[in-house]
C-alpha cells in the first residue's frame, strides 16, 4: 500500500477545516438545489408532507374532538389540537430524513459526494435545507386544514409566525437525530422501526392530543420534560394566548442542545461510514 493511499483518509477528514466559509455556503446551496430538483422530478416524495397533515387533522379532530368537547363541538378541539400537531409534523418529516439518508448510501449517492472536494458537513446541511422546504409545505397545509375546520388565532399574526418558526427550528434539530440514525442503521426499515419506538412515547406522552392533568403521576412527569409537549404548549399559547416565555425558551434550549450534540456526531459518522 502506497503512502498516498495511507494519507488519503486523513486528508479527507480535514477537508471541512480547509474549505473557506464562502465556498462552504456555495456547496450547501448547490447541493440543496440538487435535492430540490430531485423532489421536483419525483413528486411522490411530497406525499407524506402533503397528505399526512390532512389525514392526521381530520382523523384526530373527528375521533377525539367529540370525546373531548362533546359531539358537534369539534371546532373547540381544533384550537387545542392543531398547534400541537405542528410539533408532530416536524417529527414526522425528520423521520423521513433518516430513511432518505440511509437509502442514498445504499444507492451509492453519498459515496459519490464523499469523493468530491467539498466539506462533508455541506452534504448533510444541504439535506436539512431541502427537507425544511418539505416541512414548511407540511406546516402550511396543517394550518390551512386547521383554519378550514375553525382554528382561530386569538393573539396576532406575529405570534402565528413565531409558532411556525419555533416548530421549524425544532424540526431542524430533530433532523440531525434521524440523520445520525440513518447513518448508523443498516437498512431504511431498521431506521423506521427504531424511529417508531421513539416517536410513539414522545407523541402520545405529551400534551399534543390531550391535557396532561388527567395522566398518572409518572406519565405526567415524563410529559413535563418531553420536548414535544413544551413545543405544543408554546405553539398553543402563542396562538390562543397564555404564558409563553418558559415553554418557548425550553423548546429553544432543547433545539440547541440536540443540534450541538448530534450534528458533530452525524458529520463524523458520515466521514467514517463505509
Amino acid at each position: 500500500m502506497s503512502a498516498a493511499t495511507i494519507t488519503a483518509p486523513a486528508k479527507a477528514h480535514s477537508a471541512d477545516t480547509r474549505i473557506p466559509l464562502r465556498s462552504h455556503l456555495r456547496h450547501i446551496g448547490a447541493l440543496a438545489r440538487r435535492n430540490l430538483l430531485a423532489i421536483k422530478q419525483d413528486p411522490e416524495s411530497m406525499f407524506d408532507a402533503v397528505l399526512m397533515p390532512i389525514i392526521f387533522t381530520l382523523m384526530f379532530v373527528y375521533v377525539f374532538g367529540g370525546a373531548m368537547f362533546g359531539k358537534g363541538h369539534q371546532e373547540q378541539y381544533v384550537n387545542y389540537l392543531v398547534p400541537g400537531l405542528l410539533a408532530m409534523t416536524g417529527l414526522n418529516i425528520a423521520m423521513a430524513v433518516g430513511t432518505g439518508i440511509n437509502e442514498d448510501f445504499r444507492k451509492g449517492i453519498m459515496d459519490r459526494f464523499r469523493t468530491m472536494p467539498i466539506a462533508r458537513s455541506s452534504v448533510l446541511i444541504a439535506k436539512i435545507v431541502s427537507e425544511l422546504f418539505r416541512l414548511m409545505v407540511a406546516v402550511a397545509i396543517q394550518l390551512g386544514m386547521g383554519f378550514a375546520l375553525g382554528l382561530e388565532v386569538k393573539t396576532s399574526v406575529l405570534h402565528l409566525f413565531a409558532a411556525i418558526g419555533l416548530s421549524i427550528v425544532f424540526g431542524a434539530s430533530l433532523m440531525w437525530i434521524f440523520i445520525l440514525l440513518g447513518l448508523t442503521m443498516k437498512t431504511a426499515q431498521a431506521v423506521q422501526g427504531v424511529a417508531m419506538l421513539v416517536l410513539m412515547p414522545l407523541q402520545f406522552g405529551s400534551s399534543i392530543f390531550a391535557p396532561t392533568n388527567s395522566m398518572p403521576g409518572w406519565l405526567k412527569s415524563f410529559a413535563d420534560y418531553n420536548p414535544l409537549a413544551n413545543l405544543a404548549d408554546a405553539s398553543r399559547n402563542l396562538l390562543q394566548g397564555g404564558p409563553v416565555a418558559h415553554s418557548v425558551w425550553l423548546t429553544l434550549a432543547w433545539a440547541v442542545g440536540i443540534t450541538v450534540i448530534t450534528a458533530p456526531l452525524a458529520v463524523a459518522r458520515f466521514r467514517n461510514k463505509t
